[in-house]
């Protein structure tokens, strides 16, 4: 899977220009708007704020624009339209964890246990201290993993040297944790001041009883599936959520590394506890099958991608003509079954008894409520007033029957 850039924000109440916020021009390059990001970030950020409200909210809106302008995408849009072309885009929304009370971290982890994943910002001190150039680097060799526990809101650092070979064929960085731990994947940049600056993140995601991260370049587009983008959708209806799923690949905005030592980071993002981690660095010549695999599938997911949002149009057209149809069906046979009924009500009024389940039927002409033709006596007991008579009657009917063979006398 491939990473993402910097985090975005949650759009504010009153939005003004991103530009405006970030203090840069239109024509800024991709590497100045960074820059003051981060600048503004790191001022802003709750940690260094805690008894200031208004800083939290800058803090949100310099994030916001940032997702915006750092996106060549959503920035191409809002140059041509504005806001309104981002039709509320779902832009990630960030909780940042160490400014959050105890009763308000349950929550967030109730929110995660039920599936919705909920995003948290790197602490400001690991930040600060990356930029300072002050944190512990370890070295990652190449074809080597490192095994550890990473307190909360704290980061081990990685230098990962690779050679000109190794940087042409590509390497992959990945994290797991058995143990299901929250962390994120952190990969930074050097700075001209001898520090180094966040430039890419992946959040740990949970595959059946392991939690894992990577980051691969391999010098072809890679993306990676931000599953935060439709949780809600899915919650609430599946169904869109399910059209909408593939429209959470970010590409990775960085293909390749130069040879040299890069450095990466495994960010401790649990609530409550240290993470489980095994951080490993590998290079691509000895996985030439799954880097081809890989890119082929990234291909065929693209495809897909376009697919879906042809065949949603079709699909709603189906269902909105599936639910006339059904709608059509119900009433008809409502219809139906009113005049069956009806049908059934007039049948029965072509009769002389009005109430066939009275005592003492009455009926419309006045006449006796016997059948025509039926004996009124009724009949009588025997001659000897007891029971004998209709055993006798009983006996005689069945001795007098006909059978077959029977009524022959012997030769």
């Amino acid at each position: 899977m491939a990473s993402k850039k910097l985090e975005g924000g949650s759009a504010p109440a009153i939005r003004r220009d991103p530009y405006e916020v970030l203090s840069v021009s239109r024509d800024s390059t991709d590497q100045e708007i960074k820059t003051a990001y981060r600048k503004l970030a790191l001022k802003y950020h709750p940690d260094k704020n805690a008894s200031n409200p208004e800083a939290s909210e800058l803090f949100k809106e310099v994030a916001y624009s940032y997702s915006i302008l750092s996106d060549p995408e959503k920035r191409r849009q809002y140059d041509n339209e504005g806001f309104e072309a981002l039709e509320n885009d779902g832009l990630d929304m960030e909780i940042d964890l160490s400014n959050l009370g105890t009763v308000n971290t349950v929550f967030a982890a109730l929110f995660s246990k039920l599936g919705v994943p909920i995003k948290t910002t790197i602490s400001a001190n690991v930040l600060e201290e990356a930029l300072n150039g002050t944190v512990t680097v370890r070295p990652l060799p190449i074809g080597t993993s490192v095994s550890g526990k990473v307190e909360k809101q704290c980061a081990h650092f990685f230098g990962v040297t690779i050679n000109e070979q190794q940087a042409e064929a590509g390497i992959v960085v990945r994290v797991t944790s058995a143990a299901q731990s929250k962390f994120k994947l952190l990969y930074f940049e050097h700075e001209a001041n001898g520090g180094y600056g966040l430039a890419l993140q992946e959040d740990g995601e949970k595959t059946g009883k392991v939690t894992s991260a990577g980051m691969y370049f391999l010098h072809f587009q890679v993306y990676r599936l931000d599953t935060t983008v439709n949780a809600l959708t899915m919650v609430k209806d599946p169904e869109t959520g399910f059209f909408k799923r593939l429209e959470g690949l970010q590409p990775c905005e960085i293909s390749g590394l130069k040879a040299g030592t890069h450095i990466f980071a495994v960010y401790g993002d649990n609530f409550f506890k240290t993470a489980t981690y095994t951080i490993e660095a590998l290079c691509a010549k000895s996985y030439e099958e799954s880097t081809h695999k890989l890119q082929e599938i990234e291909a065929q997911i693209l495809r897909k991608r376009s697919e879906l949002r042809q065949f949603e149009t079709e699909y709603r057209k189906a269902l909105a003509r599936f639910q006339e149809v059904t709608n059509r069906y119900s009433q008809e046979k409502q219809s139906v079954d009113e005049l069956l009924k009806e049908r059934e009500g007039v049948h029965a009024s072509f009769s002389v008894v009005r109430n066939i389940g009275g005592s003492g039927s009455n009926l419309s002409n006045g006449s006796s409520s016997k059948i025509p033709g039926e004996d009124s006596n009724v009949e009588s007991p025997g001659e000897d007033g007891g029971s004998d008579g209709k055993e006798k009657s009983a006996k005689k009917k069945w001795f007098n029957l006909n059978l077959k063979g029977n009524d022959k006398k012997p030769a």
